[in-house]
């Protein structure tokens, strides 16, 4: 096999434990939200927030960083933040 083969089977694997390990996640805070679904500021005023908007932005937040060191391990391994283009 080739060293880039190896590489690919590598980066492969780990995106798919991290897909899995955020699916988790996902799954655990779904759970935590839709059994704590209200939060209460600092007036004491009850405000309702809905639990998929906040599991939504917080995934959505943890793709953008996986998002970002994507695109810094390509510049630092390629020199081009999207290998093949100018």
């Amino acid at each position: 096999m080739s060293p880039l083969t190896v590489f690919l089977i590598l980066i492969v694997s780990i995106t798919a434990l991290v897909i899995v390990y955020l699916t988790k996640q996902f799954q655990e805070e779904n759970i935590f939200y839709s059994n704590n679904n209200q939060i209460r500021n600092t007036n004491s005023i009850s405000k309702k927030i809905e639990k998929e908007k906040i599991v939504a932005e917080t995934l959505n937040g943890r793709f953008a960083m996986i998002g970002l060191i994507a695109a810094a391990g390509a510049y630092i391994t390629t020199g081009q933040i999207i290998p093949g283009f100018i």
